[in-house]
């Protein structure tokens, strides 16, 4: 395997890794204490144009069209700079490319445009609801056709960006008479439809610049072209989507991880105890060769799986092995450096306590560590 970049995804890499230094980590702590949203939609802007919310898109559509190495890269720098970012950052790279993947022409010079050049500051999936989050089959939200339109029932919860997403990709029952998950459709609906309610944000852990709240459609009426794909095969949009979404937020745990260990590695080189640097002492010493091994692990899985997309293969696998490795080791890298900080680290004063919080949810969305297993014991044992 050739695992030499492109010249391109060097490039995208390098510009992410430019932007993230300059323009996310100075204000990261700001966007976690406030959650300041005209920061972080200025932020986001900047990313637009930069070409980063269409990073797999066409460029007929406006897209980058650089593919999903590159996505990932991206992804795994922002990361470093602000883990809130990143995650709008992926999650609307995820919506295009839904859109792309799986609506109509029409559909596809309407949205994808203003996605990739930030006319839409973001854009939201609406998957999970509170009977069913791992068991997204399990969905209760009801599309109803009547006449020219779909009327939307239901409530979806822990929606990413909703409030400032210009358009929402959103999974609804189309047949409950089906079998379990096989009656289910996709559809795009526009924010400031009337009937889409966007409710309170969650006050969260970590990535509290995400906005992050529960959205409600209360007979909301979506034209019969707002159907993407099929009618009642809409669950296997979702389960596609969620894999290349894996791919975004393993990355994303990559760059939160190696971050936390470079700040780590700076630290205990100048702090001295017992009349050396810490550095010296063998113990640390391990812990951090260790960590940056595991890094490079999850670094490479994650490559592979977006490889195996970029090149049209199955990856769906190799994507849940990417994500589980990646966010659990990612975890550990970032309590392994805030405890090398010592007291320090438990403070403000560093971003430890922040990395910290910031990766503890990437085992859990687009598909906990458990399903991942899951996942992954499923494929081996056919």
């Amino acid at each position: 395997m050739n695992f030499a970049l492109t010249e391109e995804q060097q490039m995208i890499a390098e510009a992410a890794h430019q932007f993230a230094d300059s323009e996310l980590k100075p204000i990261a702590a700001e966007l976690d204490k406030s959650g300041n949203r005209e920061l972080l939609l200025q932020k986001l802007k900047a990313l637009a144009e930069l070409g980063f919310m269409g990073i797999n898109i066409e460029p007929e559509y406006g897209g980058t069209g650089a593919g999903t190495v590159a996505f990932s890269l991206a992804i795994a720098a922002l990361a470093r700079g602000c883990a809130s970012t990143a995650t709008t950052t992926s999650v609307t790279n995820m919506v295009a490319e839904v859109i792309q993947a799986v609506g109509s022409e029409a559909q596809k010079e309407k949205y994808l445009p203003k996605i990739c050049s930030g006319e839409y500051a973001a854009g939201s999936f609406c998957l999970t609801e509170s009977t069913s989050g791992s068991d997204a089959a399990a969905m209760r939200t009801r599309a109803v056709k009547e006449g020219d339109n779909y009327i939307l029932n239901g409530s979806k919860l822990y929606i990413s960006s909703a409030e400032f997403a210009g358009v929402f990709v959103v999974w609804a029952v189309t047949d409950p008479e089906a079998p379990k998950g096989k009656g289910i459709s996709c559809f795009l609906v526009e924010a400031g439809t009337p009937g889409l309610i966007i409710g309170k944000a969650e006050e969260k852990m970590g990535q509290k610049a995400s906005v992050t709240n529960e959205v409600v459609f209360d007979n909301c009426r979506i034209p019969l072209a707002n159907l993407m794909g099929e009618e009642n095969r809409g669950f296997r949009i979702a389960a596609g989507e969620l894999a290349g979404g894996r791919i975004g937020i393993g990355s994303l745990a990559l760059g939160l991880g190696l971050e936390a260990l470079d700040q780590a590695r700076a630290y205990i080189q100048e702090r001295e105890q017992f009349g050396q640097p810490l550095a010296r002492f063998q113990g640390l010493q391990w812990q951090l060769a260790d960590k940056y091994t595991e890094m490079e692990a999850a670094r490479l899985l994650l490559l592979q799986a977006a490889w195996q997309k970029d090149a049209g293969l199955p990856f769906g696998p190799a994507a849940s092995m990417a994500k589980l490795f990646a966010t659990e080791k990612a975890n550990e890298a970032c309590y392994t450096a805030l405890q090398m900080h010592g007291g320090a680290g438990y403070t403000r004063d560093y971003p430890l306590e922040r990395m910290a919080r910031d990766a503890r949810i990437t085992t859990i969305y687009e598909g906990t560590s458990e399903i991942q297993r899951l996942i992954i014991a499923r494929h081996l044992l056919g």
